[in-house]
């Protein structure tokens, strides 16, 4: 596996789980803590990806909101009758109900 497919699948995994070790993403890749924090740091420039400082909370994490879509899934999108719906609701919203209806359209909406 070249760096670059490694940095992809770690993107993946971390989307999936949303927070993981150091430790434990170098263990499932078979590579050292090191080459995981290289590859985390690559990540960062480009993907909403940060480091958590912390003994038992410490890692790296997905900021909330940030998702990807894998390979092997299919993504799906809205039917223009639940878009429709999504869109006259979001009018009664606010704040973080407001952005999370938001979110839904730009990830689902055609």
């Amino acid at each position: 596996m070249t760096p670059s497919e490694r940095r992809q699948q770690l993107l993946e995994v971390l989307c999936l789980r949303r927070h993981d070790t150091y430790s434990n993403l170098a263990r499932e890749f078979g590579v050292s803590e090191r080459t995981i924090c290289r590859d985390v740091a690559v990540l960062m420039c480009a993907y909403p990806i940060e480091t958590v400082c912390g003994r038992f909370g410490g890692g790296v994490r997905v900021l909330n909101g940030y998702y990807c879509y894998h390979k092997s899934s299919v993504h799906k999108t809205l039917t223009p009758k639940q878009t429709a719906l999504l869109r006259r609701l979001r009018k009664q919203l606010q704040g973080n109900d407001f952005d999370t209806i938001n979110s839904i359209l730009v990830q689902f909406a055609p």
